[in-house]
């Protein structure tokens, strides 16, 4: 049913827990299925330098969003921002089509995190700004 990739996130996932001082915070949840997921990241030079990850949720919900973190991680705002569904399912070597709403879910909630991060960037004044 699930690929060795979704078992091998599911069983050992990457990146779980909260950034306390996260620079930016996701959250999503699907209430047909009961899954709820919540990224926190950090910035530093328009840079994703830590990415974490809390899901309640399946097998495929776990498993996105372990790989969504890793996938993530390093990369610049704007690569970020290109990480989506399709991407996150391919990657996994496939999702059950009953299961891929998982991998939007994980998708949406890198990219709330990421507009969070960016909308509070905005709103704060720069130093020596008059």
């Amino acid at each position: 049913m699930y690929s060795k990739t979704v078992m091998d996130h599911f069983n050992n996932p990457r990146n779980a827990g909260v950034i306390e001082d996260a620079d930016g915070i996701g959250e999503v949840g699907n209430p047909v299925c009961g899954d709820m997921m919540t990224f926190t990241i950090k910035v530093r030079d328009n840079r994703l330098e830590d990415v974490k990850f809390q899901t309640f949720g399946c097998v495929a919900a776990i498993a996105v969003s372990s790989l969504v973190t890793e996938m993530a991680k390093g990369k610049d705002l704007e690569e970020a921002k290109k990480i989506d569904n399709k991407l996150v399912a391919e990657t996994l070597g496939g999702l059950p089509a009953n299961k891929m709403h998982c991998s939007n879910l994980g998708a949406e909630a890198l990219m709330l995190a990421i507009n969070n991060y960016q909308e509070k960037s905005a709103a704060t004044p720069k130093a020596g700004a008059v």
